[in-house]
């Protein structure tokens, strides 16, 4: 049976005693379906804000002001290990399922290669800390106390025979204080988008391959967090009053896209919308999360609630559970987990300034799949298979000298046809012509 789930984490001690909540526990997996339940816990972890990933076997948290992450196995249900770095970690993202990024205080960022051990460092390319993080497989997006947004290309990251200083491809510098957040869209194209959310009371929406901004819009309180509509049509936000904002990008009378209208991307949009707000006081919404079908949307609180809403109808639905401490994260789990060749069952701790990996990960299934299960599990059609069609294109035609001498024989059969027909129709013509002569 499919169920969907999130990952939540908490700061700090709890706030009061509580025989309800397990002591030191700082992690908690929740089960939404049929029934809310937390399924499993991991205790001794205290984490900031966007700082919680998860790839498909382990969980990965930074610490409140340490240098440190706790690596947690999901299998085993345990702590595994507790990998330290040179620097203070304020937010996590993770590439792919065996990249981790890491934003430090220093204003670089840090990936980390789980299964090699190989770790690649940038320069400090933000002046503050690196508050949040978002990335696909081909870019990183990082914002920052010092309020702008970079974006870097994962291929030079990890290129190896690259020797050239990693800068970041652009810079999107049009917030005037501290980004609190980013959100990536989930387009393929040229057109993708980005979301960024500012202490300055903004929210901007980019084209961050091309780095054009699309709009801006203002708003009532300082956002603290974001999370994207699966289709890219509208943005969820959480304010630092504990309320949650819907901002829609698409109008029901617009012919195109708004966010790609050039006579309006100059303008800023104030919102003017009531925000959603919660029966009691829950304090700051610090993180979001969309379910997979975008009906219900999830928010940690400072108070230690979790609040349930309904999109739909745009108004609180539920308390899921009160964690007895401040929520930070709030990590969706899809129903539908991609499917991987490999996975890593252990983690291979960073090695600093050495040349020579070693690739650990367990093979899940056949290295070898057939050209329909390629192509449905591409984006587009994979090199291999347009590589081949090409080849096949241009190479001559092969045939045999038996099967040319067949051609051969089918050739004068068919022309012997074609001139019988031919007489046939001549005489035809001669009779039809002798007869109106006659008859004339």
């Amino acid at each position: 049976m499919l169920s969907e789930g999130f990952i939540s984490a908490i700061r700090a001690q709890p706030k009061s005693a509580n025989s309800a909540i397990a002591k030191d526990v700082g992690i908690y997996v929740h089960e939404l379906h049929p029934t809310h339940v937390v399924k499993s816990s991991f205790k001794k972890s205290s984490a900031p804000v966007n700082a919680l990933v998860a790839s498909s076997t382990h969980i990965f948290t930074a610490q409140v002001d340490k240098a440190v992450v706790h690596v947690y196995s999901r299998d085993r249900g345990n702590q595994e290990a507790l990998i330290s770095f040179p620097e203070r970690i304020h937010s996590l993202a993770l590439v792919g399922d065996s990249v981790l990024v890491l934003g430090t205080a220093e204003g670089r960022i840090i990936l980390w290669e789980v299964c090699t051990g190989r770790t690649i460092s940038t320069p400090a390319a933000h002046l503050q800390a690196v508050s949040c993080i978002a990335a696909t497989n081909s870019h990183i997006i990082t914002g920052s106390e010092d309020s702008n947004v970079h974006v870097w290309s994962v291929p030079h990251l990890l290129s190896l025979g690259s020797n050239e200083t990693h800068e970041p491809l652009r810079s999107l510098s049009n917030h005037r204080a501290g980004i609190t957040s980013v959100a990536i869209g989930h387009s393929a194209g040229s057109t993708n988008i980005c979301v960024s959310a500012s202490k300055d009371n903004t929210i901007i929406v980019w084209n961050y391959l091309s780095g054009d901004l699309l709009r801006t819009y203002l708003l009532p309180s300082t956002p603290l967090c974001l999370a994207l509509d699966p289709c890219d049509r509208a943005t969820y936000v959480g304010f630092e009053d504990g309320s949650v904002q819907l901002i829609e990008f698409l109008q029901s009378n617009s012919r195109i896209n708004p966010l790609f209208d050039t006579n309006l991307q100059t303008t800023p949009e104030q919102i003017k919308m009531p925000p959603w707000t919660t029966p009691s006081e829950a304090g700051a919404t610090f993180c979001i999360g969309l379910s997979y079908d975008g009906t219900c949307l999830y928010s940690g609180h400072a108070s230690g609630k979790i609040s349930q809403w309904d999109t739909g109808r745009r108004a609180f639905s539920s308390e899921l559970a009160d964690l007895n401490a401040p929520v930070t994260n709030l990590l969706m789990l899809s129903p539908f987990p991609a499917r991987r060749l490999t996975r890593a069952t252990t983690v291979v701790k960073p090695k600093l300034g050495e040349a020579q990996y070693t690739l650990s990960v367990q093979l899940t299934g056949s290295l070898q799949s057939d050209p329909i299960s390629q192509v449905i599990q591409n984006s587009g059609f994979p090199p291999s298979l347009l590589e081949d069609a090409i080849a096949r294109f241009l190479a001559p035609a092969a045939t045999s000298s038996s099967e040319d001498e067949s051609l051969r024989k089918e050739n004068e059969e068919l022309w012997k046809v074609v001139q019988e027909q031919r007489d046939l129709q001549k005489k035809t013509w001669e009779k039809y012509s002798k007869l109106k002569s006659d008859g004339s």
